[in-house]
C-alpha cells in the first residue's frame, strides 16, 4: 500500500540504506498502521555538494538533509497520526544522519482508492472484495 521515496544527502551506502529502510518501515507500521509486507521503500543518495537550500549547498552549510515522500490511501489516517509520523521521521532521521537542516521535508500524498493499487487491482476493489467474502 504505501510506497516511500526517500532522498538523503550523503554518499551511497548499502549499510545506511538498510538502516533507513528498517527505520522508515517501522515508523510507517507503528504510526500509520501500514502493513510492512506491502510497504515499498526506495532510497536515493545525493551528494551534499548537489543539494542546495537558499542557493547554498549542504556542503557549504555543513549540514545534512532528507526528503521523504509517502503515498497512502486517502482517508486511512487521522490528521494527528500524520502529524506524529512527520515529527517521528524528522526526529529519527536527525538521529541517524546527524545535523539535519531545518528545511528537510516529509510529504504525505493521499491517493484515492479507485486510482491507486498493486498486484493489478485498485485498493477500492481489494476493499470491496474483502467485504463480500
Amino acid at each position: 500500500m504505501p510506497i516511500i521515496n526517500l532522498k538523503v544527502s550523503g554518499s551511497e551506502s548499502p549499510t545506511r540504506a538498510r538502516e533507513l529502510v528498517n527505520e522508515i518501515t517501522r515508523l510507517t507500521k507503528e504510526i500509520l498502521n501500514k502493513r510492512p509486507e506491502l510497504t515499498v521503500v526506495t532510497i536515493s543518495f545525493v551528494p551534499e555538494y548537489l543539494w542546495y537550500v537558499n542557493g547554498q549547498s549542504l556542503l557549504e552549510l555543513e549540514s545534512q538533509s532528507f526528503h521523504l515522500e509517502i503515498k497512502i490511501t486517502d482517508s486511512t489516517n487521522l490528521k494527528a497520526e500524520k502529524a506524529r509520523y512527520i515529527q517521528a521521521v524528522h526526529r529519527s532521521l536527525t538521529a541517524q544522519l546527524g545535523a539535519i537542516h531545518p528545511v528537510s521535508y516529509t510529504a504525505i500524498h493521499e491517493m484515492k482508492a479507485d486510482g491507486y493499487g498493486y498486484d493489478g487491482s485498485t485498493i477500492e476493489y481489494k476493499y470491496i472484495s474483502s467485504q463480500t467474502n
